[in-house]
């Protein structure tokens, strides 16, 4: 098969460089040989096609910019809020990276639809003033802001962030693009800008630690107007912007007058009944009840010693194991991955004749048309 002799070695260096692989390693990742890739580097050889496409496939690149003559221009490759994610966690793997570009392009896509539209005002994030100065007050702002009932779970969450202008994505619970590995320790990210600021969360077996992470990651939004991304070590890192997104997020999820809604008298002496007596006030709420005892705990209501303990025997509990859902629910996950607000977007654009379906589908994840036909039939309640 005929060759491609016109690439450049530097720029697969670049890429090698930039994800912390060596061109060697690249070659064991997508099959070739080390000798291969060494004769490519050393611009004694070329790939086949098909060979440069599994290159580019793996950066997540097009072809074309490994056969550019010119070096790299990193700000016209990675964005501001991309490379303050990856100087961040310079151990971010090519996955990650990846989906961190993807989920900038979807962000641009959903833009792009806006101003096809001309709803672009209407999706407008205008967020309140808040300070650092006082952490229980702008939550309560917050809070007030998302206009947030007593009630509350995973969803109605996700729907009052995504009101105000924000997009939220959550990482599918099947191995693909979409995904955040099971094993990798990241939790979530918050891509920060004035026009429509973006929210990624990994999928958890429970739901209540989804929307933890959720408005952790509003906190850094909101309080410190950056790009950040969250392992599970940074949620106990004493680092002043965790400290504070955590101290935010439960100061809105659970709101002084929620706290004096538990009788202290009630509490059980054993750690082990804790969670049962919480029970209706974590589903009410939708929280985990470690969230509940550490407002009790920064409130002096509940000594650091019971705290501990039942953070220990929580950990002697066998792990949840994370739902699998049934793929003939194709059609609805990307309500899940994508939320309710790009998806409606997508499907007003598409109603209006301003994208095609085959457009339409590659915006949904490749979702085959019948199945968008069901989202459809989904969204208009048939």
């Amino acid at each position: 098969m005929e060759q491609i002799t016109s690439i450049n070695p530097k720029r697969i260096a670049w890429c090698c460089t930039d994800y912390g692989i060596t061109p060697s390693q690249l070659a064991s990742e997508i099959g070739f040989s080390a000798a291969t890739m060494e004769r490519v580097m050393s611009g004694n050889a070329g790939l086949t096609f098909n060979q440069l496409n599994d290159v580019a496939e793996y950066f997540g690149r097009g072809i074309l910019f490994f056969l550019e003559d010119r070096p790299v221009d990193e700000a016209k490759v990675h964005t501001a809020e991309f490379r303050t994610l990856a100087n961040q966690k310079p151990e971010l793997s090519a996955h990650l990276r990846k989906l961190i570009e993807r989920v900038e392009r979807q962000r641009e896509v959903y833009l792009s639809l806006l101003d096809e539209l001309d709803e672009a005002e209407r999706h407008e994030f205008s967020p309140p003033s808040v300070s650092r100065k006082d952490i229980p007050k702008s939550a309560a702002i917050a809070r007030e802001w998302l206009d947030l009932r007593e009630k509350n779970n995973f969803d109605s969450y996700r729907s009052a962030v995504e009101a105000k202008g924000i997009l939220v994505f959550r990482s599918n619970g099947y191995a693909g693009q979409w995904q955040i590995p099971k094993d990798d320790p990241i939790l979530g990210f918050a891509l920060y800008g004035r026009v429509c600021p973006t929210i990624v969360i990994k999928k958890q077996a429970s739901e209540a630690r989804q929307t933890f992470t959720l408005m952790h990651e509003l906190g850094h939004i909101l309080l410190h107007k950056r790009s950040l991304i969250d392992d599970e070590y940074d949620f106990l890192s004493h680092d002043t912007h965790e400290q504070e997104a955590n101290a935010f997020a439960g100061h809105l999820l659970v709101p002084d007058a929620f706290l004096r809604a538990i009788r202290d008298a009630e509490r059980p002496t054993d750690v082990a009944d804790y969670d049962k007596w919480l029970e209706s006030r974590r589903k009410a709420w939708g929280v985990s009840g470690e969230v509940i005892l550490r407002r009790l705990l920064d409130a002096g209501r509940l000594p650091g010693s019971k705290y501990t303990a039942y953070r220990k025997w929580r950990e002697t509990l066998p792990q949840r194991r994370e739902a699998v859902g049934s793929r003939a629910y194709r059609y609805r996950e990307p309500r899940h991955v994508f939320g309710d607000t790009f998806v409606r977007t997508v499907l007003d654009a598409l109603n209006a004749n301003r994208i095609t379906l085959a457009r339409a589908s590659a915006h949904l994840d490749g979702l085959k048309i019948r199945d968008l036909h069901r989202l459809e039939n989904l969204y208009a309640g048939l």
